[in-house]
């Protein structure tokens, strides 16, 4: 096993208030993470450290075993792959999800003047198949469904070949039928052994697909429990990371919550 992300008390602020306090956090290669927690826990400004898009204000993070503030961020972020709206809000509309997918490869969200080798496209072609998009290759990007949407997110993040792969609540705002739909290819992927590692971010336990094995519970910057799932999003811990009594249950392999 290696280690694909290190963080050792790293702290994010930003106008005097802490986003991360003092978090200290190993993720391995062969591991499949799911961070929750309540709004405004840090969440996402943890993901973000995982994808080099921004340092700790203080504290050291290694990335793919290079440490931030000392490398050329740009060198690791192409390879790890983001999955997030705010990364496709800067698709163009009229791109097509072909293409959409193919830039990934030059950590870019608009074809321009790049070129592209014919294995580039092969291997496209071969994600878009893999999460149920062939047919929507020469679609424009703006006119897909939010789950197509999600899904070109995902197919997108993956093309690289990513060594590390980030998901930022990626079936959020989807009907039941396209969350399933996508939880399903999602499980798929993460319980296959050549699966890169994994960290996703999810509101809603319900979402948290199979084959993830461990848990980080964050709340106000500072880490509730980390840990094997099953031992870490228990009745008793994610009670103290929302202050609500709640109770925790485990459905073939699926999670739920629903307060006492």
């Amino acid at each position: 096993m290696n280690e694909v992300l290190s963080l050792e008390n790293v702290s994010v602020s930003r106008a005097g208030k802490k986003i991360l306090d003092e978090i200290t956090w190993k993720v391995q290669d062969n591991e499949r993470w799911v961070i929750v927690g309540p709004n405004g826990a840090g969440k996402t400004t943890l993901l973000k450290i995982a994808a080099a898009q921004i340092q700790p204000s203080s504290g050291k993070a290694r990335v793919l075993d290079e440490a931030l503030g000392e490398v050329n961020v740009f060198d690791i972020r192409t390879r790890v792959g983001f999955a997030s709206t705010a990364i496709a809000n800067r698709i163009p509309n009229s791109e097509t999800v072909l293409d959409a997918v193919m830039t990934a490869s030059y950590a870019i969200t608009g074809r321009f003047k790049e070129k592209y080798d014919d294995v580039d496209e092969r291997r496209a072609r071969r994600v878009l198949t893999e999460w149920h998009l062939d047919e929507y290759a020469d679609r424009a990007f703006g006119t897909l469904s939010d789950g197509e949407r999600k899904r070109t997110q995902i197919a997108r993040a993956v093309m690289p070949d990513p060594e590390l792969l980030l998901l930022d609540e990626p079936v959020a705002s989807l009907d039941i039928g396209s969350r399933e739909a996508t939880i399903k290819i999602l499980g798929g992927y993460a319980s296959h052994p050549g699966a890169p590692a994994i960290i996703m971010v999810t509101h809603h336990l319900e979402e948290i697909p199979v084959g993830f094995t461990h848990a980080l519970v964050l709340n106000e910057g500072k880490i509730i429990a980390a840990g094997p799932i099953n031992s870490t999003l228990t009745t008793e811990k994610l009670s103290e990371a929302y202050g609500l009594r709640l109770e925790v249950v485990l459905l073939a392999g699926r999670f739920a919550v629903r307060a006492k």
